[in-house]
């Protein structure tokens, strides 16, 4: 069995430099191969070993140098053991040289490897490892522009988006521990599949941080459940987009804005997470505005809709928890919203007065004159819902009370009453001379928005039941 040894160095380390005589003796005494990261001409003493410089890296990478020095004994080209730094006990023994080095000192640690640098790892993984990724490389021509190559293969929902190279989606895919060819479902309406690759692909697009992938892959899987419903809603000629509220420790952490703009710009998270779900539904979906997706107006949330909930300084219950997700977890919820309609009431101090000015704002939810298979997201700022919570009430007594208010006369929202048109058919107000506004729970509460401003965001959601009907999804995130 050839006993041999392989020493991975570098010039810009004053522990390789200092060991250059340690590693001269070494080659007089056995066969010594060295691999220098940046520079030969520093080891131009030790005339006795094979000195190759490593510019590609590939050497490095293949054996998977952390530190520099590192010295890996081979047994017929096999490894079977390796040293970093210099200690020079370690090395004698490693190297069965008693004398070896015995003019440095005792020990030295090493340096970081180039090839484990930050900016050059994840380009040598693309180019010597296995990156994992499956999708077709499109070439690009060097005079082509890659954003406008981005518009001109209909891949943008009409914003600029971040071309997504190969680099850019492997480093996205290290956001999340899942394997890339995992397939979470079929995208309406073309029941494509949905790899976790190609969500990265589209995250990339959106702009996305590679830690916003679970959020964006819990999002995805919500909406591809079929209880959510995407293929009817997006079909349609109504309003309605994708509403993604996020819960727990995770908002923290990425970052998302539960606060002032919520709803609005500013904040990269927010942005590009509802962004990154929209872009998945028209890319891989092919669900595009005039082709499949037929809204007579449209509305801004196909761009992106996404916020956190405020749970700071609060009694109530988070969305997450009220469906079931254990607390302390993190947890996306998709629904779907129609559009904001402001309430703004500054003077009610009770719950009571409160109440009323909600209901009679909720009552003009699609038609004041229709009822009964309608949903609602109510987004309570924390100085209304302070108003509730002062007198010890719960979400879930909001919703009780406002259900008892939204008990409507089926008489006054029958088709002709009070001279227009619109309104319920007459045999079904015959059947029910009392009709709730919303389906029982339809009312989802929301604690949302910053400390100024005593308002409530009114979100009329898609009709939800029946075969076209869309019901919220709540997935952990993972």
């Amino acid at each position: 069995m050839t006993t041999t040894y392989l020493a991975i160095v570098k010039q810009d380390c004053p522990t390789c430099t200092l060991i250059v005589p340690a590693l001269a003796e070494l080659a007089m005494a056995t066969a010594l191969t060295i691999y220098t990261q940046d520079d030969t001409e520093f080891l131009a003493s030790v005339t006795d070993a094979t000195v190759t410089l490593d510019d590609t890296l590939e050497v490095s990478f293949n054996h998977e140098i952390e530190t520099v020095p590192t010295l890996i004994k081979l047994q017929d080209d096999a490894e079977v053991e390796r040293i970093i730094g210099w200690s020079k006990s370690e090395w004698q023994t490693f190297t069965a040289l008693a004398g070896l080095g015995a003019d440095l000192p005792d020990w030295r640690p090493g340096c970081g490897a180039k090839n484990v640098e930050p900016h050059i790892k994840d380009e040598l993984t693309l180019r010597f490892g296995d990156s994992g990724i499956k999708a077709r490389q499109i070439e690009v021509s060097d005079i082509e522009d890659e954003i406008e190559a981005c518009f001109s293969r209909d891949w943008s929902d009409g914003l600029p988006v971040v071309p997504p190279t190969e680099l850019r989606v492997y480093r996205m895919l290290q956001g999340t521990a899942r394997d890339s060819a995992e397939v979470l479902g079929h995208m309406p309406h073309n029941k494509a599949p949905v790899s976790i690759e190609k969500v990265a692909i589209n995250a990339v697009m959106a702009g996305c941080k590679p830690e916003y992938m679970p959020v964006v892959i819990a999002a995805v899987e919500a909406a591809l459940e079929p209880a959510y419903g995407m293929q009817a809603f997006m079909a349609s000629t109504w309003f309605s987009a994708p509403v993604v509220v996020v819960n727990g420790p995770i908002t923290k952490q990425i970052g998302m804005n539960s606060g002032f703009s919520a709803f609005g710009s500013g904040n990269r998270a927010n942005a590009t997470i509802g962004r990154a779900l929209n872009l998945c539904i028209r890319n891989i979906g092919e669900v595009r505005a005039g082709e499949v997706a037929r809204s007579t107006f449209g509305n801004p949330g196909r761009f992106t809709w996404c916020f956190a909930e405020n749970e700071d300084n609060t009694t109530w219950t988070s969305l997450a928890t009220e469906r079931g997700v254990p607390v302390g977890e993190s947890a996306v919820t998709v629904l779907t919203g129609d559009g904001v309609q402001p309430l703004g009431d500054e003077k009610s101090r009770t719950p009571e007065s409160l109440i009323l000015s909600l209901s009679g704002a909720l009552k003009t939810v699609y038609h004041p004159k229709w009822a009964v298979d309608e949903d609602v997201i109510l987004g309570v700022s924390p100085e209304h819902s302070a108003v509730f919570e002062r007198a010890g009430w719960t979400k879930a007594d909001v919703r009780k009370a406002l259900e008892a208010n939204l008990m409507l006369p089926s008489a006054e929202m029958v088709k002709g009453a009070g001279g227009c048109a619109e309104g319920m058919e007459p045999d079904y107000v015959a059947a029910n001379p009392i009709v709730s506004k919303f389906l029982p729970g339809g009312i989802h509460i929301i604690r949302v928005g910053s400390n100024a401003g005593l308002y409530t965001a009114i979100i009329a959601c898609w009709p939800n039941g029946g075969e076209t009907g869309t019901q919220p999804v709540t997935k952990i995130i993972r």
